[in-house]
Protein backbone atom coordinates (compact mmCIF):
# COMPACT_ATOMS: atom_id res chain seq x y z
CA UNK A 1 0.00 0.00 0.00
CA UNK A 2 1.17 3.51 -0.78
CA UNK A 3 0.27 6.58 1.21
CA UNK A 4 -0.66 9.75 -0.59
CA UNK A 5 0.51 13.23 0.46
CA UNK A 6 -3.03 14.03 1.65
CA UNK A 7 -2.96 11.01 3.99
CA UNK A 8 0.30 12.27 5.52
CA UNK A 9 -1.31 15.68 6.05
CA UNK A 10 -4.35 14.03 7.64
CA UNK A 11 -2.15 12.09 10.04
CA UNK A 12 -0.19 15.21 11.05
CA UNK A 13 -3.42 17.18 11.53
CA UNK A 14 -4.88 14.35 13.60
CA UNK A 15 -1.77 14.15 15.75
CA UNK A 16 -1.96 17.89 16.41
CA UNK A 17 -5.68 17.65 17.13
CA UNK A 18 -5.04 14.66 19.39
CA UNK A 19 -2.70 16.63 21.60
CA UNK A 20 -5.26 19.45 21.87
CA UNK A 21 -8.29 17.27 22.67
CA UNK A 22 -6.69 14.84 25.10
CA UNK A 23 -4.83 17.18 27.45
CA UNK A 24 -7.09 16.04 30.27
CA UNK A 25 -6.01 12.39 29.97
CA UNK A 26 -3.21 12.64 32.55
CA UNK A 27 -0.43 12.95 29.95
CA UNK A 28 -1.23 9.59 28.30
CA UNK A 29 -0.76 11.14 24.81
CA UNK A 30 2.36 9.05 24.15
CA UNK A 31 0.33 5.84 23.94
CA UNK A 32 -2.35 7.18 21.56
CA UNK A 33 -2.04 7.01 17.79
CA UNK A 34 -4.11 8.79 15.13
CA UNK A 35 -5.98 5.52 14.67
CA UNK A 36 -6.94 5.27 18.33
CA UNK A 37 -7.80 8.96 18.36
CA UNK A 38 -10.24 8.45 15.49
CA UNK A 39 -11.88 5.60 17.38
CA UNK A 40 -12.41 7.94 20.34
CA UNK A 41 -14.24 10.52 18.21
CA UNK A 42 -16.77 8.06 16.77
CA UNK A 43 -20.22 9.43 17.47
CA UNK A 44 -18.91 12.97 17.99
CA UNK A 45 -19.29 16.07 15.80
CA UNK A 46 -16.50 16.50 13.24
CA UNK A 47 -15.66 18.68 10.27
CA UNK A 48 -14.15 17.09 7.17
CA UNK A 49 -12.22 19.37 4.82
CA UNK A 50 -11.82 18.09 1.28
CA UNK A 51 -9.07 18.90 -1.20
CA UNK A 52 -11.72 20.69 -3.30
CA UNK A 53 -12.20 23.18 -0.39
CA UNK A 54 -15.67 21.77 0.30
CA UNK A 55 -16.37 21.20 3.99
CA UNK A 56 -18.77 18.75 5.63
CA UNK A 57 -19.89 18.89 9.26
CA UNK A 58 -21.76 16.14 11.03
CA UNK A 59 -21.52 13.17 13.36
CA UNK A 60 -18.77 10.62 12.61
CA UNK A 61 -20.48 7.24 12.37
CA UNK A 62 -17.83 5.07 10.69
CA UNK A 63 -14.26 5.23 9.41
CA UNK A 64 -12.01 2.65 7.78
CA UNK A 65 -8.29 2.24 7.18
CA UNK A 66 -8.50 4.06 3.85
CA UNK A 67 -9.97 7.15 5.57
CA UNK A 68 -13.37 6.52 3.98
CA UNK A 69 -15.81 8.35 6.22
CA UNK A 70 -19.50 7.82 6.96
CA UNK A 71 -21.30 10.73 8.63
CA UNK A 72 -24.82 11.42 9.90
CA UNK A 73 -26.74 14.71 10.16
CA UNK A 74 -24.36 16.21 7.63
CA UNK A 75 -24.20 19.73 6.24
CA UNK A 76 -22.20 20.71 3.14
CA UNK A 77 -20.43 24.08 2.95
CA UNK A 78 -18.73 25.74 -0.02
CA UNK A 79 -16.99 29.06 0.42
CA UNK A 80 -18.37 29.26 3.95
CA UNK A 81 -21.96 29.10 2.68
CA UNK A 82 -24.33 26.26 3.56
CA UNK A 83 -25.13 24.43 0.30
CA UNK A 84 -27.08 21.36 1.41
CA UNK A 85 -28.19 19.23 4.35
CA UNK A 86 -28.02 15.44 4.16
CA UNK A 87 -29.00 12.61 6.43
CA UNK A 88 -26.14 10.20 5.78
CA UNK A 89 -22.99 10.89 3.75
CA UNK A 90 -20.13 8.68 2.59
CA UNK A 91 -16.86 10.46 1.73
CA UNK A 92 -14.14 8.64 -0.14
CA UNK A 93 -10.87 8.84 1.76
CA UNK A 94 -8.66 10.05 -1.08
CA UNK A 95 -10.67 13.31 -1.16
CA UNK A 96 -10.05 14.11 2.52
CA UNK A 97 -7.54 16.83 3.32
CA UNK A 98 -8.08 16.68 7.09
CA UNK A 99 -10.57 15.99 9.85
CA UNK A 100 -11.22 18.34 12.74
CA UNK A 101 -13.16 17.67 15.93
CA UNK A 102 -14.98 20.05 18.20
CA UNK A 103 -12.82 21.11 21.12
CA UNK A 104 -13.98 19.88 24.50
CA UNK A 105 -15.69 22.49 26.61
CA UNK A 106 -14.58 22.44 30.24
Amino acid sequence: LRSTPSQFKVMSELTASLSETTTDNNNDNDSLTPSTFLKTVLGRPITVHLSSSTRYTGILSCLDGYMNIAMEQTEEYEGGQLKAKYGDVFIRGNNVMYIATEKKIK
